[in-house]
């Protein structure tokens, strides 16, 4: 892995938290790296910051790179692959961009050897879960130096069907959002009740964080898990019968739907188009 160049385009929050965690783990060299986006202060930011190397010409960037890891934004994905036709054939190139499958990528690129993820946002910590798959042309060398830049982001599965990337993408790749925009709820309501708001801060963040441990140690079905702290005619209880009431399920199940059909839309967008509501920041 050492020996490898690796080119970023697109050098974003995930793209540093990748870089970061390659560098960390020693599985390559800062040399090595170079990174390429339109603004030249981000490019110094992040030289600076790496001793990495930075540009903002795409195409010299990977023109002596063994891997090309794409992590622009979805709307700008088009326009970046016309200039990326110097990718060397037997390089390995690497997508976290939503939506993007590898028949548009390979197409775009004129190139056979892709690997498609989808990582989440606490990669940026290392505490990530990346799903990804790979072209029938990648060969399992080049498998595996996947396996290893994205196991730099925390937890990685590998899957065969490229139809579950879209499904991941809805499901662990906007799983934060959801999680934060309950956290904020929460944190809402116990303002509401009285408690100062770095006091509530503390009490939902020690709870959700500690509630995710607990399941993780526990091995047992969530329900169950629910159960032993629900008692019969108790607080817990007429909390979850108006969550219920409220149709919080149902709600969850219809946005993650959503988000699953989004990612669908955005590997057919015409080139040109610009999607609406994209959050994945990349350059």
């Amino acid at each position: 892995m050492q020996k490898n160049k690796i080119a970023f385009i697109g050098p974003g929050v995930m793209a540093e938290a990748m870089i970061a965690g390659l560098l960390n783990k020693k599985l390559a060299k800062p040399e090595n790296i170079i990174a390429s986006g339109p603004r030249e202060e981000r490019g110094a930011e992040l030289s600076k910051k790496y001793s990495i190397k930075a540009t903002i010409d795409n195409a010299s960037a990977v023109h002596d790179a063994n891997i090309v890891v794409l992590s622009v934004k979805p709307q700008r994905l088009t326009e970046v692959m016309k200039g990326l036709k110097g990718i060397r054939s037997e390089a390995l190139v690497i997508s976290i961009i939503a939506g993007a499958n590898i028949k548009k990528l390979s197409t775009g690129l004129k190139h056979k050897t892709i690997v498609r993820s989808m990582p989440n946002t606490p990669g940026q910590i290392g505490e990530g879960i990346t799903v990804w798959t790979a072209s029938k042309e990648t060969t399992e060398e080049q498998q595996e130096m996947a396996r290893a830049i994205l196991g730099a982001l925390g937890d990685e599965v590998f899957v065969e069907d490229e139809s579950y990337l879209d499904m991941a993408t809805a499901l662990s790749g906007s799983g934060p959002a959801y999680v934060f925009l309950f956290t904020e709820a929460l944190i809402d309501a116990g303002v509401h009740m009285g408690f100062p708001r770095r006091i509530a801060e503390q009490l939902v963040l020690k709870t959700i964080k500690g509630s995710a441990s607990f399941y993780e140690s526990a091995q047992r079905h969530p329900a169950t898990l629910r159960n032993q702290v629900t008692s019969p005619g108790g607080t817990s209880a007429e909390a979850l019968y108006y969550l219920e009431k409220a149709g919080f399920r149902t709600a969850i199940s219809r946005a993650v739907w959503a988000a699953y059909q989004r990612s669908l839309e955005l590997g057919k967008e015409k080139p040109g188009h610009i999607p609406e509501n994209l959050s994945q920041d990349s350059d």
